[in-house]
């Protein structure tokens, strides 16, 4: 059996409000309650399980891999919302996308804090 990622537990503050948050900006289904967790669920059959942590909890970088059309859609969303964004993980270049291996690139925080990126070009792929 091939080996595959199937679940990774995100602690949040408010574990329905960041999985929300993340299903609306993707454009995903709504998220599930299981158990004592938020469940979002990726179009490769991984799923984010958003879980509450009251405080003291690392930030996550959370990546995704979009096609063009899907970035476009994603940052409109983004825009629409007024959601600030930067195009590196540092966050030195606000308000602008990166053009990384020839794709795009934009990154942005969930109401827990984490980053999300979204990109259209895998890292390392234009080498």
């Amino acid at each position: 059996m091939a080996i595959e990622l199937n679940h990774t537990i995100v602690h949040a503050k408010d574990p329905q409000a960041s999985a929300s948050f993340l299903s609306e900006i993707l454009g995903l289904p709504s998220p599930r309650r299981l158990y004592h967790f938020w469940v979002v669920q990726t179009a490769n059959r991984v799923s984010l399980d958003y879980l509450a942590a009251e405080s003291g909890f690392d930030t996550q970088h959370l990546a995704f891999l979009v096609s063009e059309a899907e970035f476009d859609e994603i940052f409109g969303r983004i825009l629409e919302r007024k959601i600030e964004y930067w195009a590196d993980p540092a966050a030195r270049l606000p308000g602008e996308i990166n053009h990384n291996d020839g794709g795009r690139g934009v990154y942005f925080q969930d109401p827990s804090g984490h980053y999300l990126e979204i990109l259209t070009q895998p890292y390392g792929s234009s080498a």
